[in-house]
């Protein structure tokens, strides 16, 4: 993987937004800009930084979300709204003016909040394990996860009247969070995320910023309403053996994306949440034909 950097942008009175980009941008290539899942980092996309499938043909820039990696603010509050703008802004500063967008799980709504937000500079979006509405009671009936009791088990379990300079997340989190993203994984893999994750949550700020990002992620709104204004192509990606959004409910939204030129589903088999992690090939040569289709 690239080494991280950060770029000081001037959104929420000032954001250290952190970025991995593959190589220097070249401007006669596409930009593709990935959007990391829920406490995970850029390191989420090992998989595509080492695919020359993608690094020879595309800019690859993984850009950290709000609560996530090594971004920082000193806001203490937020929303992925906030996280969308950062975004936008990060790419403004690096002059690159027109990008296609992937996410994965949070990161796949706000796929679609970039390009509500700024419509001329995204060319296309590819929402991967998602659901594009809120932790609602519809989705649980679809087979979906009980998002708002699971994570408010732990926004309780982070929230502290003193501070915690000693906090870590636990290895309980970790784990919790390695099991229904990977289904499977080694004993390597389960042990750079407990590593990385803990790393990136240690101390009072850590833990502040790791129970903020929860509560994103519990108190998020449905974009139901706001898809028909998305006109860009969609690739909507999705794994069959997904732990957390089922592919029945990505069947019904995607049809919401009434007025995208292209709005497709791409269900791929065995496929986990962390899609791009449990099937990097598929992925791989799903996202190089849908930017090579819409350059």
């Amino acid at each position: 993987m690239p080494n991280t950097k950060t770029i000081h942008v001037a959104h929420l009175g000032g954001i250290d937004a952190a970025y991995q980009m593959y190589r220097e941008y070249d401007r006669n290539k596409p930009t593709l800009v990935l959007v990391n899942a829920f406490t995970t980092s850029s390191e989420l996309y090992r998989d595509q930084f080492e695919s020359p499938e993608l690094t020879d043909q595309f800019n690859l820039v993984a850009i950290e979300l709000l609560g996530h990696g090594q971004t920082r603010t000193a806001r203490e509050h937020w929303t992925y709204w906030d996280t969308a703008e950062m975004n936008l802004q990060v790419l403004d500063a690096l002059e690159i003016d027109r990008a296609f967008v992937l996410g994965t799980s949070q990161g796949g709504w706000i796929t679609v909040q970039m390009a509500l937000l700024r419509p001329e500079k995204i060319v296309g979006i590819i929402p991967v394990g998602t659901s594009m509405d809120s932790e609602s009671e519809r989705s649980r009936q679809l087979k979906c996860w009980d998002g708002p009791t699971i994570v408010a088990g732990f926004v309780n379990q982070w929230t502290r009247s003193k501070a915690t300079p000693d906090f870590e997340p636990d290895n309980e989190y970790c784990d919790a969070l390695i099991d229904i993203g990977f289904n499977e994984c080694s004993s390597g893999q389960r042990e750079f995320w407990r590593t990385t994750i803990k790393d990136n949550y240690r101390g009072d700020d850590g833990r502040r910023r790791l129970r903020m990002a929860a509560i994103n992620l519990a108190e998020r709104g449905t974009l139901h309403l706001r898809l028909s204004d998305i006109r860009c192509p969609v690739l909507w990606l999705h794994g069959t053996k997904d732990a957390v959004y089922s592919v029945a409910n990505a069947e019904e939204e995607i049809k919401l994306f009434n007025q995208s030129p292209d709005a497709c589903l791409l269900p791929v088999d065995g496929g986990a949440h962390f899609l791009n992690s449990s099937h990097p090939t598929e992925v791989n040569k799903a996202i190089a034909d849908f930017i090579n289709k819409y350059i």
